[in-house]
């Protein structure tokens, strides 16, 4: 089995924590977001994975080398491709073409879940779907009585399905996959603008392939500090039990820690009460502060701060006021 991550944008709703890093290696509860995802993807299947192949943009070196890491953290061969330019869903998928043969898994990084990633020996492929209120925003499904999937529908401003399409999905061949997707670049078929992978599926569907909905029981998003920090908190109450989240460097001085919480490596607190719901990462300071319900990135200094609902970047220095803060890296308040 493979894993396919297209994650080529910017993440431009959590500015001004993307301006540094790219929106999948944003942390939650300890661990970059692409992590947790291939990790959790991974532990549900319980099969091995064979290769995790990444779709990137202009990130740098360093984030090749970190996601190379990732997945060889999992005992699967990383291999990482660049999008240059935003085309589409259909166009990003392309792009990992190389590594586009046999079962595959294809999951967006911009969301964390709470599913079953088993699959169906007998489908072709399978979408993982959840009900909302609102489907406008999302591609949706249609089923019929055998539960198997009837049509595609990008993002429509009239009701067709509240079935959601969340952004993970198993095909058995990913190599016929990449064929339907270079037909729709070859032939220059775009939807909404782009050249869209619901296209891909609605014609493989036509050719007689057999696709079945998987049900979520939980869809973390992580579009903006608000939905991160929510996030990092329901990460921190399902791992508080699975994971060992404050590590044996920590240093506390006259500190309360009130869990469940995330401390990173050689991160000293002083007089100071953490938690619930906090995540600190490596290397930082704490001192004379009350947080609580926030995450704060490696190599941050804090004093006299009383923080809620927040979010502080790497290498940040802020002292002094009770309040609701969002600080990208490098700052000084």
């Amino acid at each position: 089995m493979k894993i396919i991550i297209p994650m080529a944008g910017r993440g431009s709703r959590l500015r001004p924590h993307t301006l540094t890093v790219p929106k999948p290696l944003v942390p939650i509860a300890g661990k970059p977001m692409v992590q947790r995802l291939v990790e959790d993807l991974s532990a549900s299947y319980g099969q091995p994975i064979e290769e995790i192949a990444f779709i990137i943009g202009d990130f740098g070196e360093q984030v090749k080398e970190d996601l190379k890491a990732i997945a060889a953290s999992l005992g699967a061969k990383g291999s990482v491709y660049t999008q240059d330019e935003p085309l589409g869903t259909a166009h990003a998928i392309l792009c990992a073409g190389e590594s586009m043969e046999g079962p595959a898994f294809v999951a967006f990084a911009d969301t964390l879940f709470q599913a079953d990633f088993s699959v169906e020996p007998d489908v072709d492929g399978m979408i993982w779907v959840q009900k909302v209120d609102d489907p406008s925003a999302f591609g949706v499904i249609k089923v019929n009585e055998d539960n198997v999937i009837t049509d595609f529908v990008e993002k429509s401003p009239v009701f067709v399905s509240d079935l959601a399409i969340v952004g993970i999905y198993y095909f058995k061949d990913s190599g016929i996959l990449k064929e339907e997707l270079q037909y729709l670049l070859d032939n220059n078929i775009k939807d909404k603008g782009e050249f869209q992978l619901t296209s891909g599926l609605e014609n493989m569907k036509a050719k007689g392939m057999v696709f079945k909905p998987g049900s979520v029981q939980e869809w973390l998003d992580c579009g903006n500090k608000d939905n991160v920090i929510y996030t990092n908190r329901r990460m921190l109450e399902i791992k508080k039990d699975k994971e060992h989240l404050v590590d044996d460097s920590v240093v506390l001085e006259n500190a309360t820690i009130v869990p469940p919480c995330y401390i990173g490596k050689d991160t000293q607190i002083k007089n100071s009460v953490i938690g619930p719901h906090v995540s600190i990462g490596n290397n930082s300071t704490v001192e004379s502060s009350v947080i609580s319900n926030s995450v704060i990135q490696s190599n941050t200094i804090i004093k006299d701060a009383n923080l809620e609902n927040s979010m502080l970047g790497n290498l940040v220095e802020y002292q002094g006021k009770k309040s609701e803060i969002s600080i990208g890296d490098y700052s000084v308040v």
